[in-house]
């Protein structure tokens, strides 16, 4: 059996593939089985935030799988102290706690706003508000708080302690939380998995009011927007919030799986032993690469991102074919004339490799990717939506 065969054969039919083998890449480049190079706008769904072979991540992984791949976490290690400490002091926030995916970040975060309200209010102030559009993972807590109906219909019931409004309407927001007994709002600033939808900063700036009047806390999921995306370390910083949980994970690791989940002044205790864990958390190797890409993403770094997306969204704004760009940075959203399936598929002839999110094409190119890169990459989607 070939490859595909044996994916069809052995792996559980989970993903809808695209008919693409891939073998290599470096940078923003990746090459498939028939030696066919695409430019890859969507770096692994945001993960691989440096490209691929990335040199400088690549000898950090690579030196410290040297040393220490893997320890349990009786023991103390240099890299996963050093992240922490890298994570704090970037963002203000006082604890971190490691674990594997962006649903798994979630996971613990809903679990610490439980237990700080059950601490802090009642055992009755449970419920967390979300917001529909919204995208929080697969795992059965992170599936109930993912405002998007599409995904729940065959795990029913789920879980207990959601209440889901529509975002920007500040009216629902409040009466959510004054007529459920609450412990939390928890929301994207963009729905990334919604359609690439920014939240206004108005509703933002609202919700972090509402939070604080009525003492509950602000959950902001970064596990897309963080890490540069948006052209700020994370994206509640494009607007001061002051979040109480933030989580992270994708573009952090910079190819490998890392979840995180970043603790403010009022959470930073919640977690207490054995209350939670997580046997891969703060994995060295991971860790190692982790601090690599903290340590790149410098204010210079960041503003070239912010100048990349503005290129690009302003290239695409107008364009034959194309009905809107959203986002913020380099994420961002194109809604197509023509069907998303067709123009995925022809992009993929032309030799350049995007996502889909809803009815729209969703760009997550590597954030160092070159302005020459970004140029071909926007002729050619001109070209494909023009037809």
């Amino acid at each position: 059996m070939n490859i595909r065969e044996k994916d069809k054969e052995y792996i559980a039919s989970t993903y809808s593939r695209f008919p693409v083998l891939l073998t290599e890449g470096r940078g923003a480049k990746v090459t498939d089985a028939d030696g066919k190079t695409y430019l890859d706008l969507g770096s692994g769904i945001g993960v691989n935030i440096f490209g691929y072979a990335d040199a400088g991540w690549t000898e950090a992984v690579t030196a410290q799988l040297k040393k220490l791949a893997h320890t349990s976490n009786l023991y103390f290690t240099s890299p996963c102290a050093e992240l922490a400490e890298a994570l704090v002091l970037r963002t203000g926030m006082k604890k971190v706690f490691f674990c594997n995916s962006g649903a798994e970040a979630n996971e613990c975060a809903i679990k610490a706003a439980r237990k700080w309200g059950e601490e802090h209010k009642s055992a009755e102030h449970f419920n967390i508000v979300t917001l529909q559009g919204g995208f929080h993972g697969r795992t059965l807590a992170a599936l109930a708080a993912t405002g998007q109906e599409e995904y729940h219909k065959d795990f029913l019931p789920l879980t207990p302690g959601f209440v889901t409004v529509p975002p920007e309407d500040e009216e629902a927001l409040e009466r959510a939380v004054k007529q459920n007994k609450c412990t939390a709002i928890m929301l994207e600033t963009i729905q990334g998995e919604g359609g690439v939808i920014p939240l206004s900063e108005g509703y933002l700036r609202f919700a972090e009011r509402l939070a604080k009047e009525h003492d509950v806390l602000l959950i902001v999921d970064e596990v897309q927007t963080g890490m540069g995306r948006t052209g700020a370390f994370y994206s509640y910083m494009n607007f001061g919030l002051a979040p109480d949980i933030v989580t992270s994970a994708k573009g952090l690791g910079g190819g490998l799986p890392i979840g995180a989940v970043l603790f403010g002044e009022r959470t930073a205790e919640v977690l207490t032993p054995g209350t939670h864990g997580s046997t891969f958390g703060g994995n060295p190797a991971v860790c190692a690469g982790a601090l690599n890409v903290v340590s790149r993403l410098t204010d210079a770094f960041l503003l070239e991102v912010a100048r990349k997306g503005e290129f690009l969204s302003s290239a695409l704004t107008g364009a034959k074919g194309v009905r809107c760009v959203t986002g913020r940075g380099l994420m961002i959203g194109v809604g197509t004339e023509r069907p998303v399936g067709d123009v995925l598929s022809d992009l993929r002839e032309e030799g350049v490799l995007a996502l889909k999110a809803k009815d729209k094409l969703r760009l997550l190119p590597p954030l160092n990717i070159t302005d020459d890169e970004l140029a071909l990459a926007a002729d050619i989607i001109k070209k494909v939506c023009a037809k």
